[in-house]
């Protein structure tokens, strides 16, 4: 990619990025100076993790005392002090908190709310997210401060203007997103203003990988001509996916070339699998306490998992002392002997799931993939890197891991992603319509089917409900700029109804490619968000019309409009007013039968 251009804005102003992770978290910033061309940096200091020399990430941990007030977070939280005064004062230690922002309709039959550490009753993942936030934007603050010359006045001249990247998981949709940007509100990162909401802009671990390796040395020869790019970010929680394709005429362009994956198969569930694997295996044996196994389990997640990197080879889990023994279960000296097929079988469920993702991947795209790159804390398992390296190689794929650092890939290439918008077109990963209803016509089957629910419409009319109207199908490829619309009325007997216009934007996430009844699959369809509009100066212009019996009636037209080039799903209605368009946000919902044209 180009090196980039001096910065075009009237005044100095500062980028934040936080990637927070379900097992660490970071972040990175630039300063953007008019006529100066950016720079990335990363926080490389954070409280009590100095021992680790210029570590950019921070365990995504958080203590709350009992009135639910947090009281230590990151490497602060893992201090022995911390520890011991959270045990005398029964403070809850929370970690893996993240996963409960999922969104319940991922496929993720091998996890539930019970896999992952429960939240106590007086806090929210909301909540955490928040004081997580607002604990990174303190440490920034600090790191900047000491770090710049005349960093406190730096600071001060634009702490009131500061501009945020929140990156998420792939798999993260519409109300994550919206949680995310409430987060961010409590945190005190921006007002609670739409001022406010612009200053935050957020993007997917995926794309946010991409524009990191854009900007890996590593990496230049895939995006020198047209090719086809994959990134595969394993994290702490979650597999994200990603395709692209660069096209270098006209212009240098990158598109996503199928829709994003997101798998929940990250490296804390090798480490939950070993915890279940050595309660079964060490039955029997004096070490097969909790307290065991939970140190068992600590000392494989923090050493054995990284270092594992051969099946033919024995593993260790060191927990105890010299005096600690016991031959029949393989443990001498302090430390359990494993054989490294064992071990490699925690492995097996999140390699098959990055294989499943990649073959998914291949199957979608529009373009050929000719080179894959891996990035992502787990990223950093040599054992991992070679399972997918022995998958890919028959492919003739190019794959490698384009940095050493490649847990900072996210963190970096958010700040990148906000800088270069080089992905100028987003693959739909689901269709998106509204629930409506369609008049009823007694010779189609599927309406006969429904006569029982039809309902009368005041214009006389007869409609039938749970029909399903698709603006956007998946699997389309969409320019930022790109809209989708589709035009529907609503009756009311009273004028004053058709004041305002609400509809519900409706997600289709079954395998039909044309699906026209809710009723049908009632599991495959979630609302994404409710979009509607103020249209009581158009409502006054409306002429009665004569209906059913010559009641009088009145109809309100309008059109819904999607814009998803965006990271963001925008929604919008649309109606006339004096023979003028005008558009409604995306915000609560209104009772209204709707129906399609």
């Amino acid at each position: 990619m180009p090196e980039r251009q001096p910065y075009q804005g009237p005044a100095r102003k500062l980028v934040l990025a936080f990637d927070v992770g379900t097992t660490y978290s970071g972040v990175s910033y630039s300063i953007l100076d008019p006529g100066e061309p950016p720079v990335i940096s990363c926080v490389t200091r954070f409280p009590a993790t100095d021992h680790v020399g210029g570590n950019s990430k921070i365990p995504s941990i958080v203590y709350y005392n009992k009135e639910g007030i947090a009281q230590a977070f990151g490497g602060e939280a893992l201090q022995e002090s911390i520890m011991e005064k959270a045990e005398d004062e029964g403070w809850v230690k929370l970690e893996w908190w993240k996963l409960h922002l999922r969104p319940k309709n991922m496929p993720s039959n091998h996890v539930s709310d019970h896999d992952i550490p429960v939240l106590p009753s007086f806090v929210t993942a909301i909540q955490v997210l928040s004081d997580f936030m607002r604990y990174l934007f303190k440490c920034t603050k600090t790191y900047f401060e000491e770090t710049h010359a005349s960093g406190r006045d730096m600071w001060e001249s634009f702490e009131s203007n500061i501009d945020f990247v929140l990156s998420h998981p792939n798999g993260w949709e519409g109300p994550q997103q919206a949680q995310i940007r409430r987060a961010a509100v409590l945190a005190g990162l921006v007002p609670d203003s739409p001022e406010g909401q612009m200053r935050i802009q957020l993007v997917t671990e995926g794309e946010a990988s991409l524009h990191f390796c854009l900007g890996s040395g590593n990496t230049s020869e895939s995006f020198n001509g047209d090719q086809g790019v994959m990134v595969i970010d394993a994290g702490g929680g979650t597999i994200d996916v990603s395709s692209y394709y660069m096209r270098t005429s006209p212009t240098k362009t990158l598109q996503e070339i199928a829709p994003a994956e997101c798998r929940l198969q990250g490296s804390i569930f090798v480490s939950r699998r070993a915890r279940q694997f050595l309660h079964g295996k060490l039955v029997g044996s004096k070490f097969g306490t909790k307290e065991d196994i939970d140190q068992m389990t600590g000392e494989f997640d923090k050493t054995t998992k990284h270092r594992f990197s051969n099946p033919t080879e024995p593993s260790y889990i060191r927990f105890g002392t010299v005096r600690d023994r016991d031959a029949a279960f393989n443990i001498k000296s302090g430390q359990l002997k494993l054989p490294g097929t064992e071990v490699a079988t925690l492995f097996q469920p999140s390699v098959e799931a990055i294989f499943a993702a990649v073959e998914n991947q291949r199957r979608l795209v529009t373009n050929p993939i000719n080179s894959i790159f891996l990035v992502g804390g787990f990223a950093a398992s040599d054992w991992l890197f070679s399972r997918i390296q022995e998958h890919v190689m028959p492919l003739e794929l190019n794959f490698c891991r384009p940095d050493s650092q490649t847990n900072k890939a996210v963190a970096v290439g958010a700040i990148a992603f906000y800088l270069d918008h080089s992905v100028s077109a987003r693959v739909a990963k689901f269709t998106y319509g509204t629930r409506c209803a369609i008049e009823f016509n007694k010779t189609d089957e599927q309406h006969r089917i429904r006569a029982a629910s039809a309902i009368p419409r005041p214009s006389g009319r007869i409609v039938l409900p749970n029909a399903f109207s698709a603006i956007l199908h998946k699997g389309t490829t969409v320019s930022e700029a790109k809209e989708f619309r589709k035009d529907f009325i609503t009756e009311c007997a009273e004028r004053s109804s058709c004041d305002t216009v609400a509809t519900e934007v409706v997600c289709y996430r079954g395998n039909s490619s044309n699906p026209r009844w809710t009723d049908s699959e009632p599991g495959m369809f979630s609302n994404l968000c409710t979009v509607h509009a103020d249209t009581s100066q158009v409502s006054k212009t409306l002429s009665p019309r004569r209906g059913f019996a010559g009641l009088q009636f009145y109809r309100q037209q309008f059109s819904i409009v999607l814009m998803f080039g965006l990271t963001e799903l925008q929604a919008q209605i649309s109606w006339k007013e004096d023979g003028e368009e005008k558009r409604g946000p995306a915000t609560v919902v209104f009772d209204q039968v709707v129906e399609e044209m």
